[in-house]
């Protein structure tokens, strides 16, 4: 195990040969050594990790991240209450969206919206049957690089994020229902009141997962050529051709902004389950207390036992 680790941090901070030799002169006798270089480019990790291309790539990123999931929870929720509707026709529409965006790429979902503007040059609105167009715009206006990345994304999530609700809805006791309708609770009201707080603790931990899926997600709209943390990375390792160290670069962000992304689940499921567990699971800090307690516990012991002669 050690060696292992030894040789993962040798292979990290190793320098090899560049293939050129600088020469120096010191009192009249010329001595020359082979140019070394990081193996995985960590001075221009260093170089580039605050750039400017890449800080604005990152709060691209940010900002489809959160647009996206604030869009696909609130539609998610909606489609999945269409879900369980007793209206065929809305549980049907329903299903046959999830079908839809969750049996298709969304690399190609994404390539769709990106080039929309190919299939409708054009978008009018008018009285039907008529010539006569009240609002007339260009497709390409509307739909943006972005937009189209962002409307991509949220509605593939929407499709997950119903999915996650349903069983979150479903997860919740039917006699918890049949006891609000006793009281004269309106179906809304019960769903917003009764349903839904109970369900949120289903729901919340596969939706951090999927918050963190999409901040990943999000490279993929470099296929439209928005410039987010990927497409700032590619732009500059195609001037540079630095591409290992860049690709770092990202994978370095992506890693950090989840680690964070994951704390902030942490707690959050943390709160949505006290109605559910005795003891809440114990924070970082909790538990790096409990255990330089049970360190300086048993320290205490064996110097009592020490003084005491019980050791010798």
């Amino acid at each position: 195990m050690l060696l292992g680790i030894a040789m993962l941090v040798h292979t990290l901070l190793s320098k090899i040969p560049t293939g050129v030799r600088r020469c120096s002169s010191t009192s009249g006798v010329s001595h020359c050594h082979a140019v070394l270089k990081w193996r995985f480019g960590w001075n221009v990790i260093a170089k580039y990790f605050t750039n400017q291309q890449i800080l604005h790539g990152i709060v691209i990123t940010l900002e489809l991240t959160v647009l996206a999931m604030i869009i696909g929870i609130v539609l998610g929720v909606l489609v999945a209450v269409m879900r369980l509707s007793q209206n065929r026709l809305l549980s049907g529409t329903a299903w046959t969206y999830t079908w839809f965006f969750r049996g298709t790429p969304v690399y190609v979902q994404i390539l769709f919206w990106g080039y929309i503007t190919f299939l409708y040059p054009t978008f009018s609105i008018g009285v039907p049957f008529t010539n006569w167009d009240l609002v007339h715009f260009h497709a390409i206006t509307v739909f943006t690089t972005f937009r189209a990345g962002l409307t991509a994304l949220s509605l593939n999530e929407a499709a997950y994020m119903s999915e996650i609700a349903r069983s979150g809805l479903i997860s919740v006791d039917e006699g918890q229902v049949e006891a609000a309708k006793s009281l004269g609770m309106s179906r809304g009201k019960t769903l917003r009141l009764i349903v839904l707080p109970q369900a949120m603790r289903v729901i919340i931990p596969p939706t951090g997962n999927e918050v963190i899926s999409m901040l990943k997600t999000t490279s993929l709209v470099v296929a439209i050529s928005l410039t987010e943390l990927l497409g700032a990375v590619t732009n500059i390792y195609s001037a540079t051709f630095q591409i290992i160290p860049m690709l770092l670069v990202a994978s370095l962000w992506y890693l950090g902004i989840s680690t964070i992304l994951s704390i902030g689940q942490f707690y959050i499921e943390r709160y949505f389950a006290k109605g559910s567990l005795r003891s809440p699971p114990l924070t970082p800090i909790q538990r790096l207390r409990r255990d330089v307690q049970g360190i300086w516990s048993k320290m205490r012991t064996r110097r009592g036992a020490v003084a005491t002669g019980a050791v010798p």
